[in-house]
């Protein structure tokens, strides 16, 4: 897969994409009417870190290991809003 630019992406980068697309699913399982709240507090934790250098290992490991956290929280069908 390449990105929109024709550039292939590394693996740590699928591995986010594959991290964003696992949450916007999990969005898709929460009531109607808090969707969009859990939409916007998933972009938010992806937002701040766009620039981040993709040569910056550690950072995104460590993101993605919070990130993977959280998603495992969220997920929780008990868990059936988000604050915003």
């Amino acid at each position: 897969m390449s990105s929109s630019r024709g550039r292939r992406l590394t693996g740590l980068q699928k591995e986010v994409l594959g991290l964003y697309r696992k949450c916007l699913r999990e969005v898709r399982k929460k009531p109607e009417n808090a969707r969009t709240n859990f939409l916007i507090f998933t972009r938010r934790q992806f937002e701040p870190h766009l620039s981040l250098s993709k040569s910056d290992f550690a950072t995104i490991e460590y993101l993605m290991r919070k990130g993977n956290q959280m998603l495992e929280t969220y997920s929780n069908p008990g868990v059936r809003n988000v604050s915003v």
